[in-house]
């Protein structure tokens, strides 16, 4: 199974350095120097990494072979892969976002919030896409306490959202009328409508 490891984005200097957005939890490791990557699409590598070095959080790479600023932009958008066994270097609460497309998303009460198409990588925490039954798309933190629950076997994650992050319903007032009918109230002279 290929994973993505980074994906190439803009050029950085002249000498065909690039930035790279990364999709791995442990770069150190799979964009060291030396690294041969496979490509996405193929014909654009392998590559190897010449160089590698972090500033501001950001991944910065030189590939061999790739020695400008105008070489480096033919790769933008081409995604690093690797080969890779699924439960090789799994924790226990980590998931790939192939795993995760297509889940149900539930509420804890289990009502459908949606269905995730997706998860976006972010520097504080990975963000899970899920679209809302009227096409909404909504981000939700990948976090325990929100992300209660990922079942793959049963195909659903559940959702402690906090107010507000879903769109809710109509509000129907407890006894099952609809509080925008005010035909009993008095109008502003203070007789029945």
């Amino acid at each position: 199974m290929q994973l993505r490891v980074a994906v190439v984005g803009q050029p950085h200097g002249l000498r065909g350095e690039v930035r790279l957005d990364v999709r791995t939890d442990s770069p150190e490791q799979r964009l060291a120097v030396g690294s041969v990557l496979e490509t996405d699409p193929a014909e654009a590598g392998p590559l190897t990494i010449t160089k590698a070095r972090v500033y501001k959080d950001s991944w910065f790479v030189a590939f061999d072979g790739v020695t400008d600023r105008t070489a480096v932009e033919r790769l933008r958008g081409v995604a690093l892969v690797i080969e890779t066994d699924e439960e090789e270097d799994r924790e226990s609460d980590s998931w790939y976002e192939h795993e995760l497309v297509g889940l149900e998303a539930l509420d804890p009460d289990g009502y459908t919030l949606g269905t995730v198409t997706g998860l976006e990588p972010m520097p504080a925490q990975d963000l899970l896409v899920v679209e809302e039954p009227d096409g909404r798309v909504t981000r939700v933190p990948f976090v325990k306490e929100i992300v209660v629950e990922v079942d793959i076997d049963d195909s659903c994650v559940v959702i402690d959202a906090p107010p507000g992050l879903f769109s809710e319903d109509e509000i129907v007032v407890a006894d099952g009328s609809d509080d925008s009918d005010d035909s009993d109230e008095p109008d502003e002279s203070g007789r029945d409508a």
